[in-house]
């Protein structure tokens, strides 16, 4: 998925302007897949701290060569189709993203009470009607709200594909987020120097994990629909989060790629099910039989087992922080 994800952006960004941010345990695998991509472009965090540190990161590097190029956030888990499309939506974005100190995201039309995504409050549309300005952008919702936001009609998901200049996100940094940017803009100091990995190994971790929803977009929409400058562009492509089991799931049966009858998805050596529905199963050193269950997601892999419900698999990340609480980091 990485490589359909920058095959797509090549039209407006070559491999000379692709930013890979990872961890050590990816890298190598990105850079046997990407081979023209300058390896000092995959940037490998020492630690994770969630997107605003790493989005931050990039502005401050970028912002020291060229403070008013555009920077594009683009998740490697998304399935897109229609990519003409895509690069209309994207090209509206840019032209935004490069008219001042504008934020623009990329929003989903919503066609069904989603809890798994965060949502975007829209009000007027541009002057240009080229975008919709952005009250607010709400975390993600319980099913009530979720129901109320997609009846209402101007409200849209939250793709996680986001457009800045360089300046105007390492500023927003700089103001949202203060004790984060100065380590930040230490480390990108150090870029290209023999202290880069030192600085980058022993500065990252301090700063604060927090997405850059909550860092920087939150507190902007508090500024009022006509003042934060945020935007949204609708997008008018097929798209698809596969940032969890359950959206890989539905994915899988929407197009058909996998699914018996049942809706049970399996990718096994086997698998037999009796009253069983709507599963996804991955074991694929294993045949499975399931019996009496629905709605599950079964992740069999080495040295771990997850078993949790379809509904709740955007909860594996609790599982996580858990296991990172607990030191059981080899199991991350």
């Amino acid at each position: 998925m990485i490589q359909q994800t920058v095959e797509r952006l090549k039209p407006l960004a070559g491999l000379d302007k692709t930013w890979i941010i990872t961890n050590e345990y990816l890298s190598h695998e990105i850079a046997d897949q990407l081979p023209g991509l300058p390896k000092e472009h995959i940037v490998q965090e020492p630690v994770a701290r969630n997107t605003a540190p790493a989005c931050g990161l990039a502005a401050f590097l970028i912002e020291r060569e060229n403070p008013d190029a555009v920077l594009g956030v683009f998740p490697s888990d998304h399935v897109i189709a229609d990519e003409p499309r895509f690069l209309k939506a994207l090209q509206k974005g840019i032209a935004a993203a490069a008219g001042g100190e504008n934020i623009v995201v990329l929003g989903i039309e919503p066609f069904r009470a989603e809890t798994g995504y965060g949502y975007i409050e829209t009000g007027d549309l541009t002057k240009d009607d080229q975008a919709l300005h952005v009250r607010r952008f709400i975390e993600k919702p319980n099913q009530n709200r979720a129901e109320e936001f997609v009846a209402a009609g101007n409200y849209y998901w939250n793709s996680g594909m986001f457009l800045w200049s360089a300046r105007t996100l390492a500023n927003a940094v700089r103001e949202h987020v203060p004790e984060t940017a100065p380590l930040l803009e230490a480390i990108a100091a150090a870029w290209g120097t023999p202290q880069f990995d030192e600085v980058f190994r022993t500065t990252y971790p301090k700063c604060e994990n927090i997405s850059v929803d909550y860092a920087v977009l939150e507190p902007r929409s508090a500024k009022g629909e006509h003042l934060s400058h945020l935007y949204c562009i609708p997008a008018e492509f097929n798209w698809n989060d596969l940032g969890s089991w359950a959206s890989l799931y539905e994915y899988q049966v929407e197009t058909r790629l996998r699914g018996d009858a049942e809706g049970n998805v399996a990718d096994t050596t086997g698998h037999i099910s009796i009253e069983a529905s709507d599963n996804y199963i991955f074991s694929p050193k294993k045949f499975v039989a399931l019996v009496g269950v629905e709605n599950l997601v079964i992740v069999d892999t080495e040295d771990a087992l997850l078993i949790a419900h379809r509904d709740h698999s955007q909860d594996v990340g609790k599982i996580v922080r858990e296991l990172s609480i607990t030191g059981r980091n080899e199991l991350i």
